[in-house]
């Protein structure tokens, strides 16, 4: 019994002396981390506007700033209205309770509209609409695109007119969606235009839900084919 005593009061100066012996790491200070997160998203913002190739110093600095101050802005209305700040109730379309992500969508939604006016100024001033469609895509990881390649796979023999409005509605989507941090925010912003391409072709001779079906059935026909 005694043996033990000493043998835990070893221990114990040991772990004691070891933790005096190692050295305190410094705490990282608010303004520091904040100064770490700055130099992040500026650095996002340079990458962004260098695929440009642009070729002038002084139009992508001015580009750089914009987009840059955007991406701060958007972070901090963000990380400042967490979803915690808008009351838990029901979705008054659907009656379903609001989800975290429903309530973080209402709070980000509030953010001052100058934020996104200052962005889409910013630059138009400096590039053609291409070029602003390609900044865009860069925030929502080319969205737009991808969805309407799956559009055009889905809808047999799509005409120019769904096409462009199909288009018409995931443009919407993409510059609405600059605004939200995360990509799950982003991706549910392009569900609420989807829903409506969806019901554009509903109420113009298609079946949405047809289509799809038959779309997926392919696949999976291609699918066993292959493992055969």
């Amino acid at each position: 019994m005694l043996k033990r005593f000493f043998l835990a009061v070893a221990i114990t100066a040991t772990v004691q002396a070891f933790c005096q012996e190692q050295p305190a790491k410094p705490a990282v200070s608010v303004a520091e981390a904040k100064a770490k997160a700055d130099a992040e998203q500026e650095k996002k913002a340079t990458d962004w506007v260098a695929s440009l190739n642009l070729n002038d110093a002084e139009k992508e600095n001015r580009l750089t700033k914009v987009v840059a101050t955007h991406l701060k802005a958007v972070r901090d209305w963000h990380n400042e209205h967490p979803f915690s700040t808008v009351p838990a109730g029901i979705n008054p379309v659907t009656g379903n309770p609001l989800t975290e992500l429903d309530r973080q969508l209402i709070a980000d939604s509030a953010m001052p509209a100058t934020v996104h006016q200052n962005l889409m100024s910013g630059l138009q001033k400096d590039l053609d609409k291409n070029q602003v469609a390609a900044i865009l895509d860069k925030y929502t990881i080319g969205k737009v695109a991808f969805t309407m390649k799956g559009y055009r796979a889905i809808v047999p023999n799509i005409t120019e007119k769904e096409e462009a409005t199909l288009l018409g509605f995931m443009e919407q989507a993409r510059e609405q969606a600059v605004d939200y941090k995360s990509m799950k925010e982003i991706s549910a912003i392009f569900e609420i235009y989807k829903t409506k391409s969806e019901q554009y072709l509903n109420a113009n001779g298609r079946n949405w839900r047809e289509m799809y079906n038959n779309y997926t059935a392919v696949l999976k026909a291609q699918k066993a084919a292959g493992k055969k």
